[in-house]
């Protein structure tokens, strides 16, 4: 029988494991500095030429020349060759103001709260979130994002090393935590090289709420009860000033689970194409049912304009992941969204610069290969977009031109 390491082999053990994360964190640091130089701070260079603008504001590029010739939109800065450069993000939140095309809510239409939640890890959940994010910003919606997952990878993905850059002050821990230290959630949002996007950050530290929670004692369930209707009412109050707000929990039940879930009024599910991904989500949406009953039963309200899967990394090409997805359709039905988001080597390399396809300036891979995967996350989460507004009472508007053709 194997002796029990000693207490010095044991300090050994941990000073490696401690060892190894600081070396992963200087590696972060990096990388971080290598993708945003010379600033080291990841900014926003992506522009939309005159016929993609005019797709998406829904109208034709005629207009928009004209508002251009009478002065009311500026032209976009030509480069040395004379050629018109393109539209920047903030340049079309312009256009939308002045030619009346802007998607925002109306003051009655109740933000959307979207949870992007799993339990079992490696589905793309954090990519699914930030391609959401900036999905609803191209699109000309106002979108807080909230990382509510110590892990924070979602946060890392927006340019931001949370072990370098984000202190547990700048995380949802001071609103949480069993001493709280803030009233509101305004002292964590930060914003993004987006115009219309920011973020609540997270780091490794927020998991302290978890622990504080657990030891709270024989108060422990009237305390998770308030921490509950707490986050509820502080991203409700939030929300006021943005049309879509995403969320992305910690992919486990737990405290700030379960807290995230009660908070939010629309569930996304995104769940891989391989059988030991059906298997999980099928216990997660178990185990999701039993939690929100006891929620009801204790008097914390639940819900949700709508709940939906979406297959992530799906490779068509792969006969394993056609079967899985077909699984998926026969046991989800029209709760599984008919657009997978495809796996693409555009959506890996641009993680690696710790960006999302929207945000590049040209393709890392093939042009085609790019298209490719824009186009299909252009469709995939547009289903999303089409639930929101749906929820806002609000039906596509036909194209302009379509209309002249008709």
């Amino acid at each position: 029988m194997a002796s029990q390491n000693s207490i010095a082999e044991q300090t050994a053990i941990v000073s490696q494991i401690g060892d190894l994360a600081q070396a992963g964190e200087k590696m972060i640091e990096r990388l971080r500095r290598k993708a945003f130089l010379p600033e080291s701070r990841k900014g926003l260079n992506v522009r939309f030429g005159i016929a993609e603008a005019a797709q998406l504001l829904n109208c034709s590029t005629n207009r928009i020349r004209m508002a251009e010739e009478d002065g009311r939109l500026p032209p976009p800065p030509a480069g040395e060759n004379g050629r018109r450069l393109g539209y920047t993000v903030e340049q079309m939140l312009h256009m939308r103001e002045v030619l009346g095309a802007s998607p925002s809510r109306k003051p009655m239409d109740e933000p959307a709260i979207i949870a992007v939640q799993n339990f079992k890890g490696g589905v793309g959940k954090s990519t699914v979130t930030t391609h959401l994010a900036h999905y609803f910003a191209v699109q000309g919606y106002r979108v807080l994002v909230v990382d509510c997952d110590s892990q924070a990878t979602t946060t890392t993905l927006f340019g931001f090393n949370p072990h370098f850059n984000i202190t547990r002050e700048e995380t949802l821990y001071p609103y949480l935590s069993i001493d709280p230290t803030q009233t509101d959630l305004l002292y964590a949002v930060k914003p993004t090289p987006w115009p219309n996007v920011d973020l609540i950050p997270s780091n490794l530290e927020l998991f302290d709420v978890e622990y504080e929670l657990a030891a709270s004692g024989a108060d422990g369930q009237s305390v998770l009860v308030a921490r509950f209707r707490k986050l509820k009412q502080g991203l409700k109050d939030l929300a006021r000033n943005y049309d879509v707000v995403i969320l992305d929990p910690p992919p486990a039940l737990g405290t700030i689970s379960l807290a995230v879930m009660q908070a939010a009024n629309a569930l996304l599910v995104p769940l891989a194409a391989t059988t030991p991904d059906f298997c999980s989500t099928v216990q997660f949406l178990s185990m999701m049912d039993q939690v929100l009953a006891q929620l009801v039963e204790a008097g914390i309200p639940v819900d949700y304009s709508f709940v939906r899967l979406i297959c992530s990394k799906f490779d068509a090409n792969d006969p394993s992941h056609t079967m899985v997805r077909a699984i998926m359709e026969q046991s989800f039905g029209p709760a599984l969204l008919p657009v997978p988001i495809l796996e693409s080597a555009e959506i890996s390399h641009a993680a690696m610069r710790m960006m999302t396809v929207y945000e590049l300036e040209k393709p890392i891979g093939t042009s085609r290969t790019h298209k490719r995967s824009k186009a299909n996350l252009d469709e995939a989460l547009s289903q999303i977009a089409q639930l929101v507004t749906q929820g806002w009472g609000r039906v596509e508007p036909a194209n302009e031109e379509d209309l002249l053709r008709g």
